[in-house]
């Protein structure tokens, strides 16, 4: 079993200090800090090994496109996906759905069809289905949650009919820490017709995935919280979906034949990799999802659970304190308000002190409107934080709150 209390050390940059204090870095729900093992594995492939995949024979290249493909299977595993084919490497959880919208919607998405989202969706999960509505004449409906942070499942279901096409949910709520029903919610959506699409940008890097299980038709996340480099992402989509949907951009690598008359498409999943790809990227995927395989991804959420039990009970005692999201099925993520104070006021203090917390409308601005708010604070835990931490983020909250009464 890993020794959480040591895997600190394995993170370089949490050994430095901020405004001379040591370094309580508690946004990983925005980005997770980088282990040793993926920062080397970067510099190692540039230093070492870097060439281009897919292109040619060179040793440097079929060591770049071994490795490359080599990560394909790493991921598939991960997610346990059926086919490593059904993996397709993107910029991140954003460009994911983008791409979803663009190719599903220009092949199956007409006009009067219905695409449902949900009341707490991160604007990544929003704005590209009203483009794609705009575009196509479609209308977008959106699920209700209560104020507990919970979608009504009784309103999901009268939403859903026979025009639903797709349907796309958070697995996870990066403002609000719910964990959604998404298996039950994906049963419906089928039961319906309909197609469904999991953006796991919070849920990938915290909980066990199985995409066969859900019987999700799409899900997606972003290496950089996965403990991977920025600029990485996954696109996971049943394979007769992919292959009935049309390349997302044209370009190397994506095509089998070109000539002036007519382009005919690569097979998967190079036919959505256009272009040289984020080679180094990859690398450091590569080495994350080892880096998390050797922890144990149960062992993990085991870990941050009860982080955030130790951490919600001591909030709780605070009178100042507004709890924002309090879902019965919750991950790592306190999101908050102050009687009286401002949240950008609270996150400058604590950053004075050290603490690094996220202030602000969390991307999330729909979820703001419903609670009658304008903006919150945000403390989110990993892998490489500890109870002595959260008892020191405790009291210096306390202190701030007395500092700025």
């Amino acid at each position: 079993m890993a020794d959480f209390s040591k895997l600190r050390e394995d993170f370089p940059l949490l050994k430095s200090k901020m405004h001379g204090k040591p370094l309580v870095y508690l946004d990983s729900a925005a980005t997770a800090q980088k282990p040793n093992c993926v920062i080397d594995a970067i510099t190692d492939f540039y230093q070492n090994h870097y060439g281009t995949v897919h292109r040619t024979i060179y040793e440097l290249s079929s060591f770049a496109t071994h490795k490359y493909e080599e990560t394909r299977v790493k991921v598939a595993k991960f997610l346990n996906a059926k086919k490593n084919e059904e993996i397709i490497f993107t910029r991140g959880t954003t460009e994911s759905i983008n791409m979803v919208a663009y190719s599903f919607g220009k092949a199956f998405i007409n006009p009067g069809d219905e695409i449902l989202i949900s009341e707490m969706e991160h604007h990544s999960n929003i704005v590209p289905w009203q483009i794609l509505c705009e575009d196509r004449g479609a209308i977008l409906k959106v699920i209700p949650m209560n104020d507990l942070g919970e979608l009504k499942l009784d309103e999901y279901a009268k939403l859903l009919n026979a025009k639903t096409k797709l349907v796309a949910i958070t697995h996870v709520s990066n403002a609000l820490g719910t964990v959604n029903p998404i298996k039950e919610m994906v049963k419906m959506a089928h039961q319906m017709g309909a197609k469904f699409l999991v953006d796991g940008a919070q849920s990938a890097p915290h909980m066990k995935i199985d995409v066969q299980d859900l019987d999700a038709d799409f899900y997606v996340f972003s290496g950089h919280k996965l403990y991977g480099p920025t600029g990485i992402g996954i696109l996971y989509g049943k394979e007769d979906l992919l292959n009935a949907m049309p390349p997302y951009q044209g370009g190397g690598d994506m095509i089998e034949k070109v000539t002036f008359e007519k382009t005919t498409y690569n097979t998967l999943p190079l036919k959505f990799e256009a272009g040289t790809p984020l080679i180094a990227e990859v690398m450091g995927l590569n080495a994350a999802i080892d880096y998390i395989n050797s922890i144990g991804i149960e062992a993990i959420y085991a870990y941050e659970h009860d982080l955030l039990v130790h951490a919600t009970s001591q909030m709780e005692q605070i009178p100042e304190i507004q709890m924002i999201g309090k879902a019965a099925n919750k991950g790592a993520i306190l999101t908050f308000i102050t009687d009286g104070i401002h949240s950008l006021d609270i996150a400058t203090l604590l950053d004075l002190q050290g603490i690094a917390i996220r202030s602000g409308h969390l991307c999330t601005q729909p979820v703001m409107r419903h609670f009658g708010i304008t903006s919150t604070a945000r403390a989110s835990f990993a892998l490489y934080n500890s109870k002595d931490e959260i008892d020191f983020f405790i009291s210096a909250l306390k202190n701030s709150i007395q500092q700025l009464k």
